[in-house]
């Protein structure tokens, strides 16, 4: 019998060896947070809660649990993924010790949080100044998309309950910046809510909506600077109110439910005041188009709201809905924007998608379930995945180009995070030496020496 094709060489293993590091390329994650500001950041503002004569530092401690999960862990123990490399990641508290913090924190309730938001406002802060023409904002404006997301629960865990896909679990409200087409984006809010929370709670979209505005550089803050879109889950009176409230400082892009009243005044449109709807770079979309409505279909609704709709012809076998018209799939959404055409600010409402790629790497990072049993106890898990997201964005915005800015956490960890190092000491110092084999090991090294040449923080 010949030999056969593309077996699989026959090797023997042991557990003896030692001076190689796994997970090594998570150095490209510390040196983020050391260069981002976070790590000190997080180390004043948990300061109040060190213990006299403590060994570990609180803010170290919960900046490990997000390297942890930034790294693909899912729980508490999985820090000891980085107490087994010291070498990178330094001195790691033990099991008890992380516990004992998250119990405490949880405790102080909303002065904790206060807390570690403050800490990553003020790292924000300066990676976009170091991010300059990469920070995300397209033509001064930042976008941030809000959106819930179904976290499931297996087991009888505080404030989870019955969804409303039929699931059990929680339904967290989330924010996240847009980085646009170059890049992927990074979280600002997320509002711990039970399994039955609505998707249309106006309070829980104004809280998330505070909340990521206190993430954001003052200079978003005002003017305008700043767009909030959301799905139509927060197209209700309250929440646009709100927003209408805040017009001076915000602009505003909120999906809508097709009304009756919306579809009626959608069947007095004339042919002649349907617009094409475009795509990328001005091309025109075939088969959608899109109008806007007024008159009577906006009494109650705020001054200054416009209201898009959108029609276009369903893909082969869609079902379409009592709302719909005349064979057409409808869509519509509310804005305070005056200043671009409709096709294209039915464009940048469209782009709102994105969020769902948010969500996934959010699922991928710590979210896919809730570790904890307390509410409190999650609600500062959901600090420490927004933790591991932001270092999975501003890494990239800071240190990578091209097809790679856009890599999303699984392909980070495959390609660069999941590379093997050996350990070399030279001269007193301490080198990690990739594999020169490995594919993206140029791509390692360069981010490392990217990173390396960014000032110090404050």
């Amino acid at each position: 019998m010949g030999n056969r094709i593309g077996s699989y060489p026959r090797v023997r293993i042991s557990g003896s060896g030692g001076r190689v590091v796994s997970q090594a390329g998570g150095v490209l994650l510390v040196e983020t947070a050391r260069r981002s500001g976070l790590a000190d950041a997080l180390s004043r503002a948990l300061a109040p809660w060190r213990k006299p004569r403590a060994v570990h530092d609180p803010g170290k401690i919960l900046l490990d649990i997000a390297l942890a999960v930034a790294l693909g862990g899912d729980c508490l123990a999985d820090v000891a993924v980085l107490r087994a490399e010291p070498g990178v990641f330094g001195p790691v508290a033990s099991d008890p010790t992380v516990s004992r913090l998250i119990d405490t924190l949880a405790a102080t309730g909303p002065r904790a949080l206060a807390a570690i938001r403050r800490a990553r406002t003020d790292a924000r802060e300066h990676v976009w100044k170091l991010a300059g023409q990469a920070a995300p904002n397209t033509q001064g404006q930042v976008t941030v998309d809000i959106d819930g997301v179904l976290v499931l629960a297996h087991s009888d865990k505080e404030a989870a309950a019955a969804t409303w896909k039929k699931s059990y679990g929680h339904h967290p409200l989330m924010a996240f910046v847009d980085h646009g087409a170059a890049g992927t984006g990074e979280p600002v809010a997320a509002l711990l809510r039970p399994g039955n929370a609505g998707s249309n709670t106006a309070a829980d979209h104004i809280t998330a909506s505070r909340l990521a505005l206190a993430q954001l550089p003052e200079k978003y803050r005002r003017g305008r600077h700043t767009l909030i879109r959301t799905d139509s889950g927060g197209g209700t009176h309250e929440f646009v109110n709100w927003l209408s409230a805040c017009g001076r400082w915000l602009s505003y892009s909120v999906g809508m439910t097709i009304t009756d009243a919306i579809h009626q005044a959608v069947l007095l449109v004339p042919a002649t005041a349907w617009t094409p709807a475009i795509e990328h770079g001005g091309q025109v979309r075939a088969g959608a188009w899109v109008a806007e409505i007024a008159g009577d279909v906006l009494k109650g609704w705020p001054k200054g709201m416009r209201l898009i709709v959108r029609k276009e012809r369903p893909h082969p076998g869609a079902q379409l809905r009592f709302t719909d018209a005349d064979g057409m799939r409808l869509t519509c959404f509310a804005t305070n924007t005056t200043h671009a055409p409709i096709a294209a600010l039915e464009l940048r409402h469209r782009l709102r998608a994105r969020a769902e790629d948010r969500i996934r790497a959010a699922r991928d990072t710590g979210l896919r379930n809730l570790p904890l049993h307390d509410a409190a106890q999650n609600q500062v898990w959901l600090e420490v995945v927004q933790l591991a997201l932001d270092l999975l964005a501003w890494m990239p915005m800071l240190a990578l180009t091209g097809d790679a800015r856009r890599w999303e956490p699984k392909r980070l960890r495959l390609r660069l995070f999941s590379a093997a190092a050996q350990v070399v000491t030279t001269g007193r110092r301490r080198y990690l030496r990739f594999a020169r084999h490995w594919p993206w090991t140029d791509v390692i090294t360069t981010t490392f020496e990217r990173l390396q040449a960014l000032p110090n923080p404050g």
